[in-house]
């Protein structure tokens, strides 16, 4: 188990998504704790991120968004199946909900993704060489096969699928969320095949789910990365590493009502949660272990 060597990507999700989030993502970063960030194109400081990650040279890829704030293609922010009443994306579950109800128009998600990868270009002078989905939107029903498309369209090699080895072994996760995130376990599975077939990678193991907000640890984080390279795909060649990816959302709680992507902040970017993210990431005890275990920090483009 010691000699495995272990490549982890940390990623910070929601690069900017306000100026605070931004800053604890660069301290985390600097600090060396995250390898890797996720940036929402549509977030009120997505110009200020794009210019930072440039400035400290952190990787960054895209954080598509299809699920909070407004859309960034012109044509799709009046009279679009992407919004709800308000004007706005249809939230984490609403999207949900108006996908399961055939309410979302498949050719408009497509125009929407395609836009965010073309302003993520725009912001960054360069392709984002991962892209996953915020809130886990690109693995839904439909969604992950224009999803594919669009990946493979612009030659983005990179995705996430959230399988987390151990997850239905968390029993500190309550009922309500752990059924979400049972769902995207389910639509994870389902989603393989489709990414597969249009060439598309992701690391070997994903973990995040059950370390998330007041749940990390370092001793979740351990455990995390403990029991992910016990799994089976974690055998690998002798001489390769096996890559496991770990999603993290670290930030300076927001301030209403400077943040979000439209709409103003929501609870979880308020609360003291990513603040704790934060402070574990950056913990030296975090650090001596990956040190003793060979694992090794890096970003996609590494791979």
């Amino acid at each position: 188990l010691r000699m495995l060597q272990v490549k982890l990507i940390v990623t910070g999700d929601d690069f900017g998504y306000c100026p605070r989030r931004n800053q604890g993502i660069v301290d985390c970063f600097l600090a060396g704790a995250i390898s890797n960030v996720s940036l929402l194109v549509n977030g009120s400081a997505a110009a200020d991120a794009a210019k930072l990650a440039r400035r400290y040279n952190i990787p960054i890829g895209l954080h598509a968004n299809l699920s909070e704030g407004s859309p960034v293609c012109e044509v799709l922010k009046t009279n679009s199946s992407l919004l709800n009443q308000d004007g706005f994306f249809h939230g984490k579950m609403g999207f949900r909900t108006a996908l399961s109800k055939g309410l979302l128009n498949m050719s408009e998600v497509k125009q929407e993704l395609k836009a965010q990868v073309e302003l993520f270009h725009e912001l960054t002078g360069h392709l984002p060489p991962h892209m996953d989905g915020h809130q886990h939107v690109h693995v839904l029903p439909e969604v992950r096969h224009v999803f594919a498309e669009v990946l493979e369209e612009y030659g983005i090699k990179y995705t996430r699928v959230p399988i987390e080895p151990g997850l239905h072994n968390c029993d500190w996760i309550p009922p309500s969320l752990m059924d979400f995130y049972l769902g995207v376990e389910e639509d994870s599975f389902n989603t393989v095949d489709v990414f597969t077939k249009h060439g598309i990678r992701w690391a070997d193991i994903y973990i995040g789910l059950s370390t998330m907000g007041r749940n990390m640890s370092v001793s979740s984080v351990r455990g995390a990365i403990d029991s992910a390279v016990l799994q089976p795909r974690a055998r690998a060649a002798p001489g390769s590493a096996v890559t496991i990816e770990l999603m993290v959302h670290p930030g300076y709680p927001s301030v209403p009502p400077t943040g979000g992507c439209g709409e103003g902040p929501d609870d979880f970017s308020q609360s003291w949660e990513r603040l704790h993210e934060l402070q574990t990431l950056i913990k030296p005890e975090l650090q001596s272990y990956y040190k003793s275990r060979n694992i090794q920090l890096c970003s996609f483009k590494d791979l």
